[in-house]
C-alpha cells in the first residue's frame, strides 16, 4: 500500500535528516561525486533560498530535493540545478515523482525556465525520473571527474519549462 506523501519546504529542522538520505545516496556511488553531506550552513548558502522541498511519509524525511543557481550572473537567474534524493526505505512509492513534480512546478513560480541536472548513467531510477518530467540528454561528460580511482561519465539533462520565459 502506498503511503500518504507531504510536501513542504524543507527547513534547518529537517537537515540532519535530509542530511542522513543524502548520505545514503553518497552510499550508493550512483549520485553524486560529493563524498560526505555538509553542514547545513553550507547546504543552505548553496542553494536558492525558494524550491527546496521536503517529502514526509508518517512524519519521517522520505526524500528532498532543492535548486541550485548555475551562475551569479543575472542572465542565468532562471536556469537551476536539481538535486534530488529519496530515502532507500521510500524509493519506489512515489517519493521522487511527487518531489519532482512539486519542485517543477514551485521553479516555475519563481521564474526557473530551464532546469539542469547531471546525473550518472548508471543511475537508471534517476534517469528514468528526469525522463518521465520531460528532461532531455544534451550530453555525456566523458572522464568528467574521478571517484574511487575510476573516472566517471556525467548525463547533462535539461528542461525547459513551457510556462516561463515563452514570448
Amino acid at each position: 500500500m502506498m503511503k500518504q506523501i507531504t510536501i513542504q519546504s524543507l527547513t534547518a529542522e529537517h537537515w540532519p535528516d535530509a542530511a542522513r538520505v543524502y548520505e545514503a545516496g553518497i552510499a550508493t556511488g550512483n549520485a553524486t561525486f560529493q563524498t560526505e553531506a555538509p553542514s547545513w550552513e553550507a547546504w543552505n548558502k548553496a542553494h536558492r533560498p525558494d524550491c527546496r522541498l521536503v517529502a514526509l511519509c508518517e512524519g519521517k524525511v522520505a526524500g528532498w530535493a532543492a535548486l541550485s543557481p548555475v551562475s551569479a550572473r543575472p542572465v542565468y537567474a532562471g536556469v537551476a540545478e536539481v538535486s534530488i534524493y529519496v530515502d532507500p526505505a521510500f524509493r519506489g512509492q512515489g517519493v521522487g515523482d511527487s518531489l519532482m513534480k512539486a519542485l517543477i512546478e514551485e521553479s516555475e513560480t519563481q521564474g526557473v525556465w530551464t532546469l539542469q541536472s547531471g546525473v550518472f548513467p548508471e543511475n537508471a531510477a534517476s534517469m528514468r525520473l528526469h525522463q518521465k518530467y520531460d528532461f532531455r540528454t544534451i550530453g555525456i561528460k566523458e572522464r568528467i571527474g574521478k571517484m574511487n580511482s575510476e573516472w566517471r561519465d556525467v548525463a547533462m539533462l535539461e528542461r525547459r519549462s513551457r510556462v516561463v520565459g515563452i514570448d
